[in-house]
């Protein structure tokens, strides 16, 4: 089986989210338990931070896991969806998970699991919990893929655990209201394991404290300290106006960790982040976040795809120097598509378009719903011809835009990464 050959095997051969959707979903903890005893618990033999929230967690996990590899630890790091390559998903210190480690893992244990017909999230978080054991990690940051109580990353026992935010986000799943949702969220939080909170409306925050009273887990909230100081927000890679509650989040997770005695290494911690935050692409292969893809004409990508995301995307992109706007936009079928369009610049030349799933929105319905908002543009059946005419549109003092999906940025990325497609001479 050539890496390839696994690779379509695991999207094809298990339920996998990406391509299925809600079909997909699979909730319950049977399944991951079986594997987990199967592999013999490898998440036991290293310590692990726990990460979930609406928004954001993807962000906070990789500058958690870059805090960590400065500070001299080896750093196992589970996060999804990846944008161009499975292996993006399974890092250890950056590297992703080599490929003849994830077809040696289908091939040795495909006759244990095929018959527990696993989802592709639930394959794939014992190939990373078993892959970090194998590689003698320190320390994992683990993503949750969707909600918390139910996900598969939650049979691990961290030191901490962390929740970014809360909005209406995979409500088909999680439920109809804020309180719905952060109990979902809250249900990461394990007795004694201490927990940070990102951010709170009056509702989600009596649903963490409940949780946290229940389970006798000190309770940190992010909000209630003070703002970074200026010389850690301009040394922050990652530039995302929506950026700076994460780093409140992530300073308040970390300077716990220290003062707790949890990770002995993160002393001095100020240059530690020094170090770290002005490198964590570098450091652990983050895309996607607020991310120049090249300048004359300035062009950004975001994976900001949900209606609390573009809440902050909209006016950043707005608030852009430039002498005209441009932006490639499409979207999947279970976000708030007409939620978004509401919040998009008028004052823009639009490229609509669809990402290579069949869960995107047609980009012809994507621009009669534009339309219908005043937004002026046309409609290109893929990504890369809609960022093709959209650079040959704009001038050097323009700003280019792509995004309202991480499908929509991951063909992006996908396409730039081809060699007849280098993103200087489109």
């Amino acid at each position: 089986m050539t890496y390839q050959e696994c690779i379509d095997y695991l999207f094809t051969a298990t339920p996998a989210f990406e391509r299925d959707g809600a079909k997909a979903y699979k909730p319950g903890l049977q399944t991951t338990e079986a594997l987990d005893a199967y592999f013999g618990h490898p998440h036991r033999t290293y310590v692990a931070i726990h990460v979930a929230g609406t928004n954001g967690k993807g962000s906070v996990s990789h500058t958690m896991a870059a805090i960590l590899q400065t500070a001299g630890y080896r750093v196992g790091l589970y996060t999804s969806p990846h944008l161009v390559d499975f292996r993006e998903r399974i890092r250890v210190n950056g590297c992703p998970i080599p490929e003849e480690k994830v077809v040696s893992f289908v091939e040795n244990h495909r006759d244990f699991f095929e018959p527990l017909h696993p989802s592709f999230f639930e394959l794939t978080t014992a190939l990373a919990l078993k892959y970090f054991e194998e590689q003698h990690a320190d320390i994992a940051v683990i993503e949750v893929g969707l909600g918390g109580r139910l996900d598969s990353t939650n049979i691990i026992t961290p030191i901490l655990s962390v929740i970014t935010n809360i909005s209406l986000d995979h409500t088909q799943f999680l439920g109809n209201t804020l309180k719905e949702i952060a109990a979902e969220k809250a249900g990461i939080i394990k007795p004694q394991v201490p927990v940070v909170i990102g951010e709170t409306t009056p509702e989600t925050r009596m649903v963490f404290e409940q949780k946290a009273r229940e389970t006798g887990s000190e309770i940190l909230f992010a909000e209630e300290h003070p703002q970074p100081r200026k010389e850690w927000q301009e040394a922050f890679e990652l530039k995302g106006s929506y950026q700076k509650k994460n780093l409140r989040t992530i300073l308040c997770a970390t300077n716990f960790l220290k003062e707790s005695g949890r990770t002995e290494r993160l002393m001095p911690l100020n240059d530690i982040l020094r170090a770290s935050l002005p490198h964590v692409c570098r450091l652990t292969g983050l895309h996607g976040r607020w991310e120049t893809l090249q300048e004359h004409p300035h062009v950004v990508c975001d994976t900001g795809h949900n209606l609390a995301g573009w809440n902050d995307l909209a006016p950043q992109i707005s608030a852009q120097p430039c002498k005209a706007l441009h932006i490639v936009f499409g979207m999947v079928d279970d976000k708030d598509l007409e939620g978004v369009m509401r919040l998009l610049p008028g004052k823009a030349r639009y490229y609509f378009t669809q990402a290579g799933t069949h869960r995107a929105v047609p980009a012809e319905k994507v621009a009669r719903t534009g339309a219908s908002f005043h937004l002026e543009g046309d409609a290109y059946p893929t990504v890369i011809e809609a960022y093709r005419d959209a650079l040959s549109k704009a001038s050097e003092e323009d700003f280019v835009f792509i995004g309202g999906s991480s499908y929509v940025v991951a063909d992006l990325l996908t396409a730039l990464q081809q060699p007849q497609l280098p993103h200087d001479t489109l």
